[in-house]
């Protein structure tokens, strides 16, 4: 099981970006005529939050009306991503949201997942890595798998809660390889940056969060990146060596987030959104912000959106079941 997903950049966007414009230009040309609510389930400062108020601020000067972003926080991403499900689908609540919306009704948190959104595009996607202690005994991926499976339960995983998408992200990969997900054992932390400072201080053996939070670590030499979790090689760290090369499994996870609406939402108010947030992506301004945080720029729209997501689901449920956390 693998997670589905297209990636555009330079030329290829210009191209989706002209077909699109062409297909779209009559009818997709909806502008919002009072403020609208931009809802974050997550808190102020992390990854999601920065997407958000980036594309939002770049949405209000494209659509000419204020764009006010909410962090509606709680119950592991339920409470803000269920303001958005709740909304009236008028184009005037929207939000982010991220790869926990195919993962809470799994978790048994609520009956709430992708079928309840409109997803619009995608804002960012975020490959997981597999990082080790500068000093590690492994140097390669295909090393660290080999312990584990000869040693089950020896080596220990850090970089989220119990559960969460860098949790699924190891327990995954030892599961397409065969093994048993648990054969490396998973010690929750309340993040990635505490899930490398244990790693770094020698509290666990590996770590998996995305490339992008490893990035400085990783450059600076307090951490070695075996691998991360994605179909091709990114620009940020063009040296390191994706799961699909090294494995039989071609195993890939990430975490992604969206720009969607509440379900329902109108198709003349979702694809002049997407357009919108379509030729937001192409501009140099949101190159050099994406640059900035170590990521590359993607490009989806809707319909490849919703097949995403729903493959994601059935992904992260077999994740889920299989180490046994689904409800």
């Amino acid at each position: 099981m693998k997670l589905s997903q297209r990636m555009l950049t330079g030329g290829a966007v210009a191209l989706a970006l002209t077909a699109f414009a062409g297909a779209v230009q009559a009818e997709c040309d909806w502008k919002p005529e009072r403020p609208v609510t931009y809802i974050v389930p997550w808190g102020a400062g992390g990854g999601t939050d920065a997407n958000s108020r980036m594309l939002a601020s770049m949405l209000e000067a494209k659509m000419g009306q204020p764009f006010n972003v909410v962090n509606r926080t709680g119950g592991n991403g339920v409470v803000g991503h269920s303001a958005i499900a709740n909304a009236d689908p008028d184009g005037y609540t929207i939000g982010a949201v991220t790869v926990e919306i195919t993962m809470m009704e799994h978790a048994g948190l609520t009956d709430l997942n992708q079928d309840d959104v409109t997803g619009i595009a995608l804002v960012d996607i975020v490959p997981a890595s597999v990082l080790v202690a500068a000093d590690s005994p492994y140097q390669t991926l295909d090393e660290l798998l080999a312990y584990a499976k000869e040693n089950p339960g020896e080596l220990t995983a850090s970089g989220t809660s119990q559960g969460g998408i860098w949790h699924l992200a190891i327990a995954g990969l030892l599961n397409a390889e065969g093994m048993d997900p648990q054969a490396i054992r998973w010690v929750p932390s309340e993040g990635a940056a505490a899930g490398m400072q244990e790693l770094i201080a020698g509290g666990v053996d590996v770590a998996t969060p995305a490339l992008s939070e490893g990035k400085a670590l990783v450059e600076s030499g307090e951490l070695r990146a075996l691998a991360y979790m994605n179909p091709t090689r990114m620009a940020a760290l063009p040296d390191v060596p994706t799961t699909k090369e090294l494995l039989g499994s071609e195993w890939t996870m990430a975490a992604f987030i969206t720009v969607s609406g509440p379900k329902g939402l109108p198709e003349e108010i979702t694809c002049s959104y997407e357009k919108a947030a379509l030729e937001i992506f192409e501009t140099p301004e949101w190159a050099e912000f994406k640059a900035s945080r170590g990521a590359d720029v993607v490009s989806m729209g809707s319909a490849d959106l919703t097949e995403m997501m729903d493959q994601t689901y059935e992904n992260l449920g077999a994740t889920m079941k299989a180490i046994g956390i689904a409800k």
